[in-house]
């Protein structure tokens, strides 16, 4: 069967998360229907992560295997018709290796979170960021945060609910930077590693605001994070404000 790499765009808005589920609306849920219009039939899709509810994707990557062997533009833009209304987009289509595997060929994974600093209350960006009202200083938060960067046991950032077999990881990238927007800042936490822990960027990412707001010194993230403790971890932030942003692979399928 022809096995086909998709690089999937979505808002994550109205969807219970990227995983199929029998009585919510999933990401996974919508493209396997897709499929099916296509191929009738049952469809299973795998993906290099299974972004929780409200969480966005700019860059998911995700397989299919076909029965008949399409054109991948063709399928494509097969794929994105039947999707319509839903904001699912699939970017591009390439057929691949029947060893390609979206989860488990991956090499890394990056995310980024949009937080919004500003009193007035957002419009456009409503559902696509976090917003603080209070303002917050970048340097802070960036020397905090080259505390995580490493390989570190990192359970005060695991998700009590977390199923991996360990807490230990390395986090590669933990990059923030600052722009001026009308009346206010944003913020973009840029995060790499090859897997994650449940909810460990939104943990990372809520401990940070605490320390540009001023409530947490830089240092205490280090502290957080020796004491192997969840109770020991700043808020964990909403999803509205995370993206999957890039999925790596010693060779890029879409090349």
């Amino acid at each position: 069967m022809p096995r086909y790499a998709l690089k999937v765009e979505y808002d994550g808005a109205p969807f219970a998360g990227w995983q199929r589920q029998a009585d919510q609306p999933s990401v996974q849920g919508a493209i396997e229907d897709a499929l099916a219009r296509l191929e009738p039939g049952p469809h299973t899709i795998a993906a290099a992560g299974r972004t929780d509810a409200g969480v966005h994707a700019l860059g998911q990557v995700a397989h299919c295997d076909m029965a008949k062997d399409w054109d991948a533009f063709r399928l494509s833009e097969a794929l994105n018709f039947h999707l319509k209304p839903l904001p699912v987009s699939i970017l591009v289509a390439k057929r691949v290796d029947d060893a390609f595997h979206a989860r488990f060929s991956a090499t890394e994974r990056q995310y980024l979170f949009r937080l919004i600093s500003r009193r007035a209350p957002v419009t456009h960006e409503r559902g696509k960021v976090w917003q603080v009202q209070h303002p917050l200083e970048l340097e802070p938060m960036q020397e905090a945060a080259r505390h995580l960067l490493g390989r570190h046991d990192f359970t005060t950032f695991r998700a009590s609910i977390c199923q991996a077999a360990s807490p230990v990881k390395s986090l590669d990238e933990l990059r923030v930077e600052a722009f001026d927007i009308p009346h206010g800042r944003e913020f973009h936490f840029h995060v790499r590693a090859r897997s994650f822990l449940h909810n460990q960027v939104r943990s990372f990412v809520g401990t940070l605001e605490r320390v540009g707001a001023g409530s947490w010194a830089p240092d205490d993230v280090k502290t957080a994070l020796d004491a192997r403790d969840r109770a020991a971890c700043g808020p964990v932030c909403p999803p509205q404000g995370l993206y999957l942003a890039r999925v790596g692979y010693p060779q890029d399928p879409f090349a």
